[in-house]
């Protein structure tokens, strides 16, 4: 499920491309004293996404309009925070996200659909990373090795990228609904579109992040593989969700 939100800006600004870490420390403030609070500190998977805010543009202008959703497949959660924000949007009251600041214009609640066929495509960069013990399988140069984990880019292997992705997206969806679905192969066809360095601010620290927009297509997916990549779609795909990263739109 998802949150639509038209904001109207208050002031001139440069649009902030950093406003990863800017927009989850919104919703972290929507949730303030609350028992979703317990989000802020968890550790792993927060199931929750954001798109960035757009359109995109450069400049900010007084007046403009920009929109922001908010995704998550846990509908209390979604609830919750469209209570809030309307609230915010009754009562005029100012929303600060980074040097932007905007009022709340209307809130509405949207729940995407996927068909049989479909295609989806990233609106934010996704996250892969894959893990130290994984260099060797995917045949990681040894000079693009780091400790810990590499962010997948396009002169790794392609197959590291996909298996990773579709591991991750089985690994939270079993989580969520602790359950234990086997792990199949979910996507069919896909589109390469770019590679995007961003600079986002984690533990007061600046950290250079890999990623990459993609569009994906699907010709025929039955039921149990609409259900996953429906959550997918509320959740996000690949890693750091919370952080805005991997938000996706059916096309």
């Amino acid at each position: 499920m998802r949150i639509f939100l038209r904001l109207r800006s208050l002031k001139d600004c440069a649009y902030d491309l950093k406003y990863f870490h800017k927009l989850q420390g919104f919703v972290y403030s929507l949730i303030r004293d609350s028992p979703y609070s317990l989000l802020h500190d968890k550790k792993g998977n927060k199931f929750f996404c954001f798109s960035n805010l757009f359109p995109v543009r450069s400049v900010v202008k007084n007046g403009d309009v920009r929109n922001l959703i908010i995704s998550s497949p846990d509908s209390f959660f979604i609830k919750f925070l469209e209570n809030k924000l309307q609230e915010l949007s009754d009562s005029n009251t100012l929303i600060n996200i980074g040097e932007m600041h905007f009022q709340i214009e209307k809130v509405s609640l949207v729940k995407p659909k996927i068909k049989r066929s479909c295609r989806l495509i990233s609106a934010t960069p996704i996250i892969v990373r894959i893990p130290e013990e994984k260099y060797e399988i995917y045949e990681i140069p040894k000079e693009l090795r780091k400790k810990r984990y590499v962010y997948w880019r396009k002169e790794f292997s392609f197959n590291a990228f996909i298996k990773q992705l579709n591991e991750n997206l089985f690994k939270k969806y079993n989580e969520f609904y602790k359950q234990k679905i086997e792990e199949f192969q979910l996507f069919e066809q896909f589109v390469f579109k770019k590679e995007v360095c961003n600079h986002v601010v984690m533990d007061g620290r600046e950290i250079k992040t890999i990623g990459s927009i993609w569009e994906f297509v699907f010709s025929y997916l039955d039921k149990e593989a609409k259900k996953i990549l429906e959550f997918g779609i509320d959740c996000g795909f690949g890693e750091r969700n919370s952080l805005g990263f991997g938000f996706i739109n059916p096309k």
